[in-house]
């Protein structure tokens, strides 16, 4: 069976890999891979083709695909399995820049993430959210290390990178190339999490980052590990265990899995598959999900 995940250099590429080989342990008549692929947007996609049995993406990837995205249709047997880390969006810009918000990067060069990536969809979103298109700024379709070498060149006067915390591309940008955070806050936001009610409020905290003294105000999405409705229920409730039971063994692959929260069911923005939903009535004390009961 087949998981996707994401590019070697990124976090769902190892935790893939460890979530693999502690499913083909568990589940002896199976054998699991971790697949590299280009993330969150492939991984749904071929999740719809049936190429893949599990994968990995951010929340507005998959209510896109749920609910059919340009010339797409409605993807209505694609499920939620678990919540993963959240993403942070990180606003960045380069060393000597004046900039303090969006706004001032209208008519800039930005990088707004690789194309069709999950950042890419995150970018359109918050340039919209200040009124703003592609249109309005001078698009750089980068990879998160693209990104990173362009803002310590000076190549990009700003940068979105939707990434956990602490990621390799923010670390290079802020310390060896003097990049900055902006805060991500204010209407806009407000107005954004209105809209897509699957973003939340979160901080970069101080510390994390070269330059970071204070916390940074931005806004968040979940990380989930994503199937058809069709998967094997043991498959399921092997994956919930896992991340349950052995949350240090997959400490050891990254310790962004220490944010990972398993409430997080409750707040799904598509149907859980039902083996989840039956896991974590009986796992979680009081469960209540806020998610829609079908896609049918």
């Amino acid at each position: 069976m087949s998981i996707g995940t994401g590019g070697t250099g990124g976090i769902y590429y190892p935790f893939g890999g460890a979530l693999a080989s502690m499913l083909s342990e568990r589940l002896p008549d199976h054998q699991f891979t971790a697949e590299v692929t280009a993330a969150s947007v492939e991984n749904v996609a071929r999740l719809r083709q049936q190429q893949i049995d599990l994968g990995m993406s951010i929340s507005l990837t998959v209510l896109d695909a749920y609910e059919g995205s340009g010339d797409d249709p409605p993807f209505r047997d694609l499920r939620l399995v678990a919540p993963l880390w959240p993403n942070p969006v990180n606003l960045l810009v380069p060393r000597g820049s004046e900039a303090k918000t969006l706004a001032d990067l209208r008519g800039k060069r930005v990088a707004v993430g690789a194309p069709g990536s999950g950042t890419e969809q995150v970018s359109r979103a918050l340039l919209a959210a200040y009124g703003m298109t592609y249109d309005d700024v001078n698009e750089r379709f980068l990879s998160f290390s693209e990104a990173s070498s362009a803002l310590k060149d000076a190549a990009v006067d700003g940068a979105i990178l939707e990434v956990a915390y602490p990621a390799s591309a923010v670390l290079k940008a802020t310390t060896t190339g003097g990049a900055r955070l902006l805060p991500l806050e204010g209407p806009e936001i407000d107005s954004l999490l209105v809209s897509h009610p699957f973003f939340f409020h979160t901080v970069i905290p101080a510390g994390v980052y070269k330059g970071v003294d204070e916390d940074v105000p931005t806004f968040a999405e979940t990380n989930w590990v994503i199937a058809r409705e069709d998967l094997d229920s043991a498959v399921v409730t092997a994956v919930l265990d896992i991340i349950h039971d052995r949350r240090a063994d997959l400490e050891q692959v990254n310790d962004i899995v220490r944010q990972v929260d398993l409430r997080r069911l409750e707040d799904a923005p598509l149907p859980l598959h039902p083996a989840a939903r039956r896991w974590a009535e009986e796992k979680l004390d009081g469960f209540e999900s806020a998610g829609r009961e079908s896609g049918r």
